[in-house]
């Protein structure tokens, strides 16, 4: 087992359900989502400056299971994805400035230009800051769905739903 592997796994042994464990744990390069049942960690690479999130992932021919790239705005927005250039199916995370998931959409087709709208229709709040992509599939199997909350220091954490500290 690689040691980032190790790492993450004794991350989330040391996770329960409270908010106070998983915050414990907030670092830059892991997103922790909390909800109904055990929080869930997803090592990130960051994409926090308009050109890294512009590159995105494109061009990569994989992404290892359960990691992903977390786009991170410098203020909460309307936002839209395509997969131009990408090569591999691609689960999007949308999150709000409050650490919300508000919207997954599952499974993007590689190479395809259709825009991908960061809200659901309908929602009265579509701005973003944050934007988790993950392997096709693997929001489903992480357990990852609207509602959940993210503990991540990226976010503004007066105001986060999971703040980051004691």
């Amino acid at each position: 087992m690689k040691a980032g592997a190790v790492a993450i796994v004794a991350a989330l042994l040391s996770l329960n359900s409270s908010p106070s464990a998983a915050a414990a744990q907030c670092r830059p390069d892991l997103a922790l989502f909390q909800g109904r049942g055990a929080p869930v960690a997803v090592p990130v690479e960051i994409a926090d400056t308009a050109e890294e999130r512009a590159q995105g992932l494109m061009f990569r021919r994989a992404l290892p299971p359960g990691q992903g790239m977390l786009f991170i705005y410098e203020a909460p927005q309307p936002v839209g994805f395509w997969m131009r250039n990408t090569l591999i199916p691609l689960d999007m995370i949308f999150i709000d400035a409050r650490g919300e998931v508000r919207h997954v959409h599952a499974m993007a087709r590689p190479l395809d230009e259709t825009s991908i709208p960061g809200a659901a229709p309908g929602d009265p709040a579509p701005e973003r800051l944050m934007v988790l992509e993950v392997s096709g599939g693997d929001a489903a199997r992480l357990g990852i769905f609207p509602g959940m909350v993210l503990s991540h220091p990226g976010l503004p954490q007066q105001t986060a739903l999971a703040p980051c500290g004691p």
